[in-house]
């Protein structure tokens, strides 16, 4: 089988780690035919939209995708670097944001392993999957800035609202933070089978029932019902903030953990920290039907074709890929590559106290793939 797979370099370092990929995945030999399609900043600045809609039919065209980084800027400088026949007439938005809503990629799937040799790990024995709901939560987008009328009376409702009644709307801003069940079950779900599947010993669900009652609640209750259907597998709860706690102080005792989407996005940062930092940091935005994969860094603009940053978590995003895709011996292989560069302590990037680029780092890496 000849897969199609979308090449999406974006920004900065994206296309440095990218060609890095791209060597790795010529050595793996992997049968596929890679298209580049066009998205980024540099997009945004010429056609005011950085995901042209010939990229989303490119998608629409092929089996998965890998993404670079992108670069963002707030409002107003993202403005001001549109041509004048456009300022004013469209709005930045984040485009994996957009793509993760619009292909329903609901799972964010964020693994965070110590590889031994890393001087960078907090400890050698961490080896903690984080799913991260993609669609819904604070991240749906829902938000008003200044407070419609319309909306502010149905807000009314509310007896807690009374407290800013005297408030102008105006001088209000509200993010709604959706969940719905099916947003809930799917990604608790996909959670357990993954646990289930891989032989892991446990899934912790993380958020805050007891303050975010209603949302956070309906996490819980949806985990506590799914969980029987599981009996083989542990089942744990923890706050947000306890679980921040608890990752530095034993981040040995968790192995799948379960959120919501902000959550999600600051816990898997935290324990990206613990075996490295961003540059060990890979993740699969997954739906039932396609799925893009992507290292979690940005695009670090002041770095971009000096090829000097780590391309480990752009390696360990194709690892993903490999595995989705079913090629699970092509990703054994090219992990044992990566985990082999790292523990014999000869070629690294000036993150881990080396000097060498980007790229060297990735002809290592096949080096050390079939034990060379």
């Amino acid at each position: 089988m000849k897969y199609k797979i979308a090449i999406l370099p974006g920004d900065g370092i994206g296309k440095d780690v990218m060609e890095a990929a791209r060597i790795v995945l010529n050595s793996l030999e992997l049968s596929a035919e890679y298209i580049e399609g066009d998205i980024g900043w540099e997009f945004w600045r010429k056609e005011g939209n950085p995901v042209p809609e010939r990229t989303i039919q490119l998608l629409r065209e092929t089996d998965c995708a890998l993404f670079g980084a992108i670069t963002s800027k707030p409002k107003k400088e993202a403005q001001e670097e549109l041509p004048p026949y456009l300022k004013g007439k469209v709005e930045y938005y984040s485009p994996i944001v957009k793509l993760r809503q619009l292909f329903d990629l609901y799972a964010n799937v964020r693994p965070c392993k110590a590889y031994e040799g890393n001087p960078l790990n907090y400890r050698d024995d961490i080896d903690l999957v984080v799913f991260r709901e993609n669609t819904q939560g604070l991240y749906s987008g829902v938000e008003f800035r200044p407070l419609p009328e319309e909306v502010r009376k149905a807000l009314e409702i509310h007896p807690k609202m009374q407290k800013f009644s005297d408030v102008p709307s105006d001088e209000i801003a509200v993010s709604l933070r959706i969940f719905t069940r099916e947003g809930c079950h799917r990604i608790l779900k996909k959670a357990f089978l993954y646990a289930k599947e891989n032989e892991r010993k446990g899934v912790t669900v993380v958020e805050k029932p007891n303050v975010i009652r209603e949302t956070s609640g309906m996490m819980i209750e949806e985990a506590r019902k799914l969980k029987e259907e599981y009996p083989g597998i542990e089942y744990g709860e923890a706050n947000i903030d306890a679980m921040a706690m608890w990752l530095v102080k034993n981040p040995q005792d968790y192995d799948v953990l379960v959120t919501s989407n902000m959550f999600g996005d600051i816990v898997s940062d935290l324990a990206a920290q613990l075996v490295g930092g961003l540059g060990f940091a890979c993740s699969g935005n997954i739906g039932d039907d396609y799925a893009i994969f992507e290292p979690t860094h940005g695009s670090a603009p002041k770095y971009a074709g000096k090829y000097v940053v780590n391309p480990t978590a752009m390696l360990l995003s194709v690892k993903m890929m490999l595995d989705w895709l079913g090629e699970r011996k092509l990703a054994a292989r090219l992990e044992h590559g990566i985990a082999q560069t790292i523990r014999e302590e000869k070629v690294r990037t000036y993150d881990m106290g080396g000097n060498a680029t980007t790229l060297e780092m990735a002809e290592e890496v096949i080096r050390n793939m079939d034990g060379e």
